[in-house]
């Protein structure tokens, strides 16, 4: 085992989510398992989008942008995490943490702002198809993307940078699997007053005003579907919205419990559970989510099995 001690003094050490017990081991295999399929089934979305010209809508290129993010999400977290678990490590250096933190809020707010414009396009599809064309072109499509990148980008850089700013003169013991800013700013030796209700404006500008337009558009979209007089058509609309409000809600649902709490709510144990949850656990669920539900991703992956494997039998 690491001597904590003799860790140099400029790194922070990482507690990590499992210890070395038999449940543990189990249980830490199973989150590299959930890796490996999260890489896979988030690569086979993108590949099969990016070949099958079916999918070359704005729907499925914003889809391919959430799996993208998915990927990288989990790449941020679990390579650092299972390196140290493996090699019974703890430490990692003040430009390791800040690029954890970095990535993981231009990821996450990224995500926020590309699952609001994912609910306008399904608003735009079912309430106004016949301007489908019009209101949601490349053009458009690819502005809601860049923008998406772009703020998510420019929150992570700030609270990155002012985190790594305050001086750590006692512990460097962070009780968390990886660098996440609220767990970071509190063994800081400064007053945080000011930066803990920044923290607050930007989880109300990066999560809550996408929330807002995301329940916007599905209040519009129920209204139009219990408008429609076509029962198989209502079905087909309820399928596509309910698929994209799993993944808001597994999403928002865990990342508002960490991040809009009040401090005396907090608890590490649990933080860290649920910090796992939309991590390591939701970016898997996207693509099966997707995939399992929507009969064009079925039908390129029965062509692309059909034209890869199949057809050199």
């Amino acid at each position: 085992m690491e001597d904590l001690n003799d860790t140099t003094e400029m790194n922070f050490i990482l507690l990590g989510l499992f210890n070395h017990t038999q449940t543990h081991v189990f249980l830490f295999s199973m989150v590299l398992m959930i890796f490996f399929i999260s890489l896979l089934g988030n690569s086979l979305m993108i590949m099969l989008i990016h070949e099958d010209p079916q999918l070359h809508t704005p729907m499925y290129f914003l889809l391919s942008q959430l799996s993208l993010m998915d990927m990288m999400l989990v790449s941020t977290i679990v390579p650092k995490m299972a390196t140290n678990y493996l090699m019974d490590t703890r430490t990692i250096s003040p430009a390791g943490c800040g690029t954890q933190i970095f990535l993981f809020l231009t990821l996450g707010g990224g995500e926020c702002f590309l699952l609001a414009a994912m609910a306008y396009d399904r608003y735009v599809a079912i309430c106004h198809p016949l301007r489908y064309p019009i209101f949601m072109n490349q053009k458009l499509c690819f502005h809601m993307t860049t923008v998406s990148w772009i703020l998510g980008g420019v929150d992570g850089l700030m609270q990155a940078g002012t985190t790594l700013s305050f001086p750590y003169c006692h512990s460097r013991v962070i009780n968390h699997f990886f660098c996440e800013a609220p767990s970071l700013v509190r063994l800081a030796c400064a007053d945080t007053t000011f930066f803990e209700f920044f923290m607050y404006v930007c989880c109300i500008l990066m999560l809550l005003i996408p929330l807002f337009l995301i329940l916007a558009s599905y209040s519009l979209i129920l209204a139009a579907v219990l408008r429609m007089k076509s029962i198989a058509a209502q079905k087909k609309a309820f399928a596509t919205c309910s698929s994209h409000l799993a993944v808001v809600g597994l999403f928002y649902g865990a990342i508002i419990f960490i991040y809009m709490r009040p401090k005396s709510y907090h608890s590490v144990a649990r933080d860290k559970v649920v910090s796992a949850f939309y991590t390591i656990f939701t970016p898997v669920l996207n693509p099966l989510i997707y995939s399992v539900r929507n009969k064009d991703v079925k039908g390129a992956l029965r062509k692309w099995i059909e034209k890869h494997f199949l057809g050199h039998l």
